[in-house]
């Protein structure tokens, strides 16, 4: 696996050489000259990320934590004031890299390089998503017990799932859900299991139906790793059509605390959470652990040509497929360096439009250290691949300014109490108050980068 570079713009030897930025090699073979080269290294220049912020560079020295060989730029962590600390300790936890970060530095042997306060918050919370993680274990385990006594079609989705190949160790995982993938015809059975358990269907969207129990209005960041009695469950109906394979009918088990858990393929799988991780791109916010853990998955299965062969031939139907996977992967690249297989670069990182890793080059530290509710810079990237034949689920204007009021952050109980119902009325104020200042300030954010976007593309 390559180092981290810094990928930068200006090529380190004459002409489209090995050294050089994939896009101008690109140009450059086709055209036959070095003048459309070096055409396309002025727009290039053009286009150059802004200087990362004081903020943003913090929050690479963490990623680099995680490159090998060890990049230097993880040192910057020696010198952190109190505040910055303070900082970045909330991103790390809302970043979902906290305990792996913690991990990371131990196997380094580099925890003299955090405050003494730092490594004990640190150790708290691992202990505290111990415990946390044993808790949705047995519930998980429960649920599925039932799921096959009931005898439905089903397979756990994400979480548990992906150790060891993405997840070295449950414990260090920050999950908010239990997700399953069930049969259409296994859906309203599984409802019932789930309502008999004390769940209540809390909303639909699409082919997801989400349970919750025990919601706790205005939980705060410092107890999200902490084994509270709030849980809650998403169900993914499997619906296909005529002459598709269902992915229920191809998984696979696994020994999982007393019970055989059933699981997608390894294909499967890793087309799921590549996908995932594309479309948390393509949102305002997405978890920086995510990015991660998928790095992981593509190095552990690094050698497999078998593995990447069997990929590509049931990715090769599905042209989102092929992109979604190669923004991924680029994305992943371009912060913390080359780190995938040619076998799998060749059909998704080298098919990516030169406007798609344009849009990586300048925004992609931006969008992979962004800060909770995040920004819509992804917006670019969707107009973008939309020129590529992958048309956005949402126009425009309806994510620029949505008119619909947010769901409830937690829905009203029976027999609720006074201070309840007005914690949750606050909450909701609070919540509401809050997107409208998100839509506002981003959508003119967006207008300007916007603009900007299309002056430095003008031409390309």
């Amino acid at each position: 696996m390559a180092p981290h570079s810094s990928f930068g713009l200006l090529p380190q030897e004459d002409g489209c050489g090995e050294h050089t930025p994939f896009k101008v090699q690109q140009i450059g073979r086709r055209s036959g000259n070095a003048e459309s080269c070096a055409s396309l290294l002025i727009s290039e220049m053009r286009s150059a990320p802004r200087q990362l912020s004081r903020e943003q560079s913090i929050r690479e020295a963490v990623i680099l934590v995680f490159c090998d060989p060890l990049a230097d730029g993880c040192f910057l962590l020696q010198h952190l004031s109190a505040k910055e600390w303070g900082r970045l300790l909330d991103w790390l936890d809302i970043s979902g890299l906290a305990l792996y970060f913690l991990e990371r530095m131990m196997e380094l042997r580099l925890c003299h390089l955090l405050p003494p306060d730092v490594v004990d918050r640190l150790q708290q919370s691992l202990i505290d998503n111990s415990r946390r993680t044993s808790g949705m274990i047995a519930e998980s385990v429960d649920i599925q017990r039932a799921f096959q006594e009931a005898r439905l079609s089903y397979a756990v989705l994400k979480g548990f799932s992906l150790s060891p190949s993405s997840v070295p160790r449950m414990e260090l995982r920050h999950q908010f859900d239990l997700d399953f993938l069930i049969a259409e015809k296994s859906a309203l059975a599984a409802q019932q299991i789930l309502e008999h358990r004390g769940y209540r269907l809390y909303a639909i969207s699409g082919g997801t139906w989400e349970f919750k129990i025990n919601e706790t209005p205005g939980v705060s960041l410092k107890d999200i790793y902490k084994d509270l009695p709030g849980r809650s469950v998403e169900l993914h109906v499997e619906s296909y059509g005529a002459g598709e394979l269902s992915m229920l009918e191809r998984t696979e088990t696994r020994d999982f605390h007393g019970i055989s858990m059933p699981v997608l393929s390894s294909v499967d799988q890793f087309l799921g959470q590549g996908l995932h991780v594309y479309k948390d791109i393509c949102s305002e916010f997405s978890r920086a652990a995510h990015l991660l853990e998928f790095r992981r998955h593509v190095l552990a299965r690094y050698d497999d040509m078998g593995f990447w062969e069997e990929l590509r031939s049931a990715a090769q139907a599905n042209p989102r497929a092929s992109l979604g996977l190669g923004v991924a992967t680029q994305l992943i690249a371009h912060v913390m360096g080359d780190f995938a297989p040619e076998e799998f670069m060749g059909w998704t990182v080298r098919r990516l439009p030169s406007s798609v890793l344009s849009w990586i080059e300048m925004y992609g530290h931006r969008v992979v250290f962004k800060t909770f509710p995040g920004n819509k810079l992804y917006l670019l990237l969707q107009k973008e691949l939309e020129f590529a034949g992958i048309p956005a689920k949402r126009s425009l204007g309806r994510v620029l300014l949505p008119f619909r009021i947010p769901p409830p952050v937690v829905r009203a109980s029976a027999n609720e109490k006074l201070s309840l119902r007005l914690r949750r009325y606050r909450l909701q104020l609070t919540q509401i108050l809050s997107r409208s200042r998100f839509h506002v300030v981003e959508g003119i954010r967006y207008a300007w980068e916007s603009r900007r976007w299309q002056h430095m593309n003008r031409g390309v």
